[in-house]
């Protein structure tokens, strides 16, 4: 009987991990889905939402949660519902209605853009990108966001939600390098549909699946609308790649604790404070006096003649 000829092996297929850029329409499409039902109720979501509300939204919410957000951003605009009220805002009450969302140059940066909205722009928020980051306090991110979300226009939005969302659905990378990548942002670029309708809701639908599912330290896979796209998943969910570059952020006993705690005194103060008595705001008194310069020299506070501190009037 003639041998049968040994039948050579088929190749092993290796699965290519999913790239969004392969099917944008899909990524798109299903986040947005899901985002009409799952967004979250939040006051600079709804439909009597004003430009200048969506601006100071934004920010307030650099850096701070949005539970610490909403009740002083409800506070703010119950009492300064435009840029002009704001820009006539004495500065001590500003500090004050700033209350402890921390980074207080925020507030200060604030009023400063509630003037020249008024100055610039008759006090009515602009629309365009440019004229928008010309204001103070108002960057890349600031400036798309307000116009994608206060006025329904195509913008590219990429916040650290954004980025750890295509990190993962396009980059298979557990979360993004420590400094945003030219990279990162031509590939956002690519992902913003056509139209301005569909584009702005993409923005916001795409930012809420990095903050309430797409998170950092505890993604719900299993609740993702868009799973199956996702390369980081395809690749078995591998670790951060750039854990070595990251810095944590210490928070007890930091100047930024002390200068926390020098403003919290200075917020509830009637009158002017002596030094003596913020001398509890730190563990020793040189790191108190670095903390009451630096802060003089941001404008957030003021000493007078009797070397008492307040607040700038």
């Amino acid at each position: 009987m003639a041998s049968v000829p040994p039948v050579a092996p088929a190749p092993l297929s290796v699965a290519r991990p999913h790239d969004p850029r392969d099917h944008p329409d899909a990524l798109v499409a299903r986040t947005v889905a899901w985002f009409d039902d799952a967004a979250r109720d939040l006051p600079w979501r709804r439909a009597d939402r004003t430009p200048w509300g969506v601006l100071v939204s934004e920010v307030m919410l650099q850096q701070t949660p949005v539970a610490r957000v909403e009740p002083v951003w409800r506070a703010w605009l119950d009492r300064w519902p435009t840029p002009a009220n704001l820009a006539a805002a004495p500065t001590a009450d500003v500090l004050r209605a700033w209350d402890r969302l921390g980074y207080p140059r925020r507030a200060l940066r604030l009023a400063d853009c509630a003037r020249a909205i008024v100055e610039r722009h008759d006090g009515a928020v602009p629309d365009d990108e440019e004229a928008l980051r010309a204001l103070p306090g108002v960057g890349e991110y600031t400036a798309a966001a307000v116009r994608a979300f206060a006025f329904g226009r195509r913008s590219v939005v990429v916040d650290t939600n954004v980025r750890r969302v295509l990190a993962r659905a396009a980059g298979g990378t557990a979360l993004g390098a420590p400094s945003p990548t030219a990279a990162e942002r031509t590939l956002a670029a690519a992902l913003v549909p056509d139209d301005d309708a569909t584009a702005a809701r993409w923005a916001a639908a795409s930012m809420e699946l990095g903050a309430v599912v797409c998170t950092a330290r505890a993604p719900r896979c299993g609740a993702c609308p868009v799973a199956d796209l996702c390369a980081w998943r395809a690749a078995g969910h591998p670790p951060d790649e750039h854990a070595h570059r990251r810095r944590t952020q210490a928070w007890h006993g930091t100047d930024r604790q002390v200068r926390g705690r020098v403003m919290a005194a200075l917020r509830s103060a009637v009158e002017p404070v002596p030094r003596v008595l913020l001398a509890d705001s730190g563990p020793d008194r040189a790191q108190v006096d670095r903390c009451l310069g630096s802060l003089v020299e941001d404008g957030l506070v003021e000493q007078d003649d009797a070397g008492r501190y307040h607040l700038p009037a």
